[in-house]
């Protein structure tokens, strides 16, 4: 297609010849962008004839500028290679861009200049099978973090996937993006099937029909077991308790080794007040014991923050916070949980974060604010084109004095590792682990879903990575903690119990 009118004409220049810098608030934080010039622009833009489907990446703009530098661009850009570029009518406007660090989609308000979303339906000659495989394909080519994609070429992977295969049916072309995506070898970029996108999305609205337990592989034996159960759901009102293992549900048998927590996950939940039947053991050996249950679901509204309070001789009263993951939601209820052990009198607190797999970015972000001065670093989020968001606290937080610990082990990832970082770096909490470091996931993904509603299923793309306040990457490597507990593994109900007390120092203590 060729331009066709001069609003064209002068995006195409403003794509091509400027750069800018943009700045913008992001949850009370303020940041300044420079917006760095990317030859991968001009190679995708000009190469749009032979890819009809496939439309430029562009450059956020300060939109009160555009008329100051439309007569610059208009002199520096060339007509003729103007008339190489098709670009749809664009208008500024507030978007949300999601990111994630584990599974979690979250909102972030930008200025851009942005597309519209890819949509099978704007590929009119493709099958229905390749109208999912070029989606998922462009979903990936807009964010995706390497730009090398793993060192091959993309785009002639895309060519021999859509026109090289054939496919019988929509498993077949499902099959064929997860052996495309499968190619960057990135373990974190994924595809998702429809059943496990949509257990995705049920995680992260906190809301579902289930049953109400935590599901957690032992990774010695195979089997999936109980982690935790949510209080007054059907699974605790039935017995199940922590550390129950699975052996059948709904009449299919759970294979140590074979069945993971997402299958066993799929099966639980279904149409609230449907029933199922669930068989469990508990204990192992001569005391061990089978439970056979039959089970209502319902309407099951998880809860990341649980408290109690603890005393710990030589420190006093101490309050323990334990998150689960993080959501949009974790920094007001940890904030309100907090409030309400000061009141019972703890004089020091704890983070419980073992076996936190992360969540949503800004959930980690802003909790760790709560425990930090104003204008304290937290993260530094990096995106494909090495644009730096530097995230800091804009106010002080509601404890920035009292003794705090925050208890981890090597399951701790992702978000939470960003928040141990955060207080680790800037001096305000001792941490302790069962192990010596963190997990070590230091990637951001976005979900992306695919069709219309979901039905071909999602994908989880890698498009960013984050640095620690001190600009340490931690990435396959983990946080460091400061004590590691000498017998490891803390099977004490009350973690208090196992935590020395030289950990409980005040701030201006930690060095």
């Amino acid at each position: 297609m060729a331009i066709t009118n001069i609003k064209q004409a002068v995006t195409c220049c403003l794509m091509i010849g400027l750069s800018d810098v943009t700045a913008f608030s992001r949850s009370g934080i303020m940041c300044t962008t420079p917006m760095t010039r990317n030859s991968e622009q001009l190679r995708t833009a000009t190469s749009m004839t032979n890819k009809p489907d496939v439309e430029p990446a562009m450059e956020m703009l300060n939109m009160s500028e555009l008329k100051d530098k439309f007569q610059k661009a208009m002199s520096s850009a060339s007509l003729s290679l103007m008339l190489l570029l098709f670009l749809p009518s664009i208008t500024p406007e507030t978007t949300t861009t999601p990111i994630m660090d584990t599974s979690i989609s979250i909102p972030i308000p930008t200025l851009s200049l942005h597309p519209p979303r890819a949509s099978a339906a704007d590929y009119g000659s493709f099958t229905t099978e390749q109208k999912a495989i070029a989606e998922a394909w462009r979903e990936v080519d807009r964010v995706y973090i390497d730009r090398t994609f793993g060192g091959q070429d993309w785009f002639a992977l895309r060519q021999k996937t859509l026109y090289q295969q054939k496919y019988k049916g929509m498993a077949e072309a499902q099959n064929g993006i997860e052996v495309m995506i499968s190619s960057l070898g990135d373990k974190y970029t994924r595809y998702l099937s429809p059943q496990k996108y949509q257990s995705m999305v049920n995680s992260a609205t906190g809301t579902f029909a289930g049953v109400g337990i935590e599901l957690k592989l032992n990774p010695v034996t195979g089997a999936v077991f109980a982690n935790d159960v949510e209080a007054n759901s059907p699974a605790s009102d039935g017995g199940i308790l922590p550390k129950d293992v699975f052996v059948m549900v709904d009449g299919v048998q759970v294979v140590p080794g074979t069945t993971t927590p997402d299958d066993v996950a799929g099966r639980l939940r279904g149409e609230e007040g449907s029933k199922l039947n669930v068989l469990m053991k508990r204990g192992s050996g001569e005391d061990a014991k089978t439970l056979d249950l039959i089970l209502t679901r319902k309407k099951i509204q998880t809860t990341s923050v649980k408290t109690y309070l603890s005393e710990m001789e030589g420190v006093g009263k101490v309050g323990v916070i334990r998150i689960k993951s993080f959501s949009g939601s974790t920094a007001s209820l940890v904030k309100e949980n907090y409030n309400a052990l000061k009141a019972k009198g703890a004089v020091a607190f704890v983070l419980d974060l073992r076996n936190n797999p992360g969540g949503l970015l800004p959930g980690g972000v802003d909790t760790a604010g709560l425990f930090l001065e104003q204008d304290k670093p937290v993260v530094f989020v990096v995106d494909k084109k090495g644009v730096v968001d530097a995230q800091c606290t804009y106010t002080k937080g509601i404890d920035v004095e009292s003794p705090l610990v925050i208890l981890v082990n090597d399951q701790t990832a992702s978000a939470s590792e960003v928040l141990t970082a955060a207080l680790r770096e800037n001096k305000r909490a001792t941490i302790v682990g069962e192990t010596p470091t963190t997990f070590g996931k230091g990637v951001v993904q976005t979900i992306r879903v695919l069709g219309d509603n979901g039905e071909n299923g999602g994908i989880a793309v890698t498009m960013a990575r984050y640095e620690t306040p001190d600009r340490n990457n931690i990435n396959k490597k983990g946080v460091e903690v400061d004590i590691t507990l000498k017998d490891g593994l803390c099977d004490e109900e009350d973690c208090v119990k196992c935590l020395p007390v030289t950990a409980f120092v005040k701030p201006l203590e930690i060095k």
